[in-house]
Order: C-alpha cells, then sequence, then structure tokens
C-alpha cells in the first residue's frame, strides 16, 4: 500500500487485527505500525499521538464488536430485560467473540493499574456500549436508561467472573435476577 493512499481509515484494520490476535497491554507504536504496514511516525501523523492511536483502535474495536452483536442478535426484540441479558450474554460468549473479550479484560486491567490512556478509552468504550444497549431494551421498558445501566452492570459482572473461573457465581446471581 503506497503511503499516499494510506489513511487512518485503511491502517485501523490491520492494527485492529494484531491486537485482536497479540493483545494491546503494553503495546507501542511500533508494531502496530508494522502491522498496519507503516511507520510510528505516520501513525502519530495520523492520529496526532500514542492516545489518539489507542483512542481510534479502540473505538474502531468497538464497532466491530458492536457489529457481532447486532450480526449475532435474533432480528426481534427481547420481551424483556432478562431475555436481553440472556441473549446478549449468550452471544458474548462465542469463539467469534473471544478475542474481544479477551481484549476488553486487558484494557481494564491496564485501565485498573492507572494507565491514563487506557481509562480514557475503556471509559469512552463504556459510554458506546451503553448507548448501544440502550437501544436494544425491549419494547415498551418503562425505562431504558435506568435498565440499560442495569443490564450492563449485571454483563460485566458476569463476564468478568466468567473470566476468573466463577461463572458458577454468576449464574446464581442470573437465577436471582430473574427469580
Amino acid at each position: 500500500m503506497a503511503k499516499s493512499r494510506m489513511t487512518p481509515e485503511t491502517l485501523l484494520p490491520a492494527m485492529a487485527a494484531h491486537v485482536l490476535e497479540h493483545g494491546i497491554a503494553g503495546v507501542s507504536l511500533r508494531p502496530l505500525a508494522k502491522a498496519a504496514g507503516t511507520s510510528d511516525r505516520m501513525l502519530i501523523y495520523h492520529f496526532g499521538n500514542r492516545q489518539g492511536v489507542i483512542d481510534a483502535l479502540l473505538d474502531y474495536l468497538a464497532g466491530l464488536y458492536e457489529a457481532g452483536l447486532e450480526a449475532a442478535l435474533p432480528s426481534e426484540p427481547a420481551p424483556n430485560r432478562k431475555e436481553t441479558l440472556r441473549r446478549i450474554l449468550e452471544i458474548t460468549a462465542t469463539p467469534q467473540l473471544a478475542p474481544f473479550m479477551r481484549l476488553w479484560w486487558e484494557v481494564v486491567a491496564a485501565s485498573a493499574a492507572g494507565d491514563a490512556t487506557f481509562r480514557k478509552s475503556a471509559s469512552s468504550t463504556m459510554g458506546l456500549l451503553l448507548g448501544w444497549l440502550e437501544a436494544h431494551m425491549p419494547e415498551g421498558d418503562p425505562d431504558p436508561a435506568g435498565g440499560a445501566r442495569l443490564l450492563l452492570t449485571l454483563i460485566e459482572g458476569s463476564q468478568m467472573l466468567d473470566a476468573v473461573g466463577r461463572s458458577d457465581i454468576a449464574e446464581a446471581a442470573l437465577v436471582a435476577f430473574e427469580g
């Protein structure tokens, strides 16, 4: 690919594939640039700085994740919050979305460790996911914004418990939520 044709939109897919395969913890610009077939200086040119690269990359990956969720969701809306939650947890546990989940936990861990770059991006990503979830609340939900916040908390908690090998806790909590 000629440098003159490189744009953020053409660089992001290769960088996204790289981090989905190799992770993002401790990533520097050089491996991302190499994956995209360019130099770290060109990444700075296109994205401004490392924060800009990470922000754009995580936004791009959030879009891919959202597209994966959209493609996997049944076309008819869920009848209630419980079914919405069940559908999303089933979809996010599929092998197709597993690389996104591994990447998400890396971002969360870096954010929890105080990495300002990842904290800013993780916060933005959570905002995007919350908006997506609110738009997918059941028709007639009495409080879509509040329901989306509740379900996002249950989804993230369930996924975290599953990631650490304690899906039994999440399953018991979901039964209590359903009851």
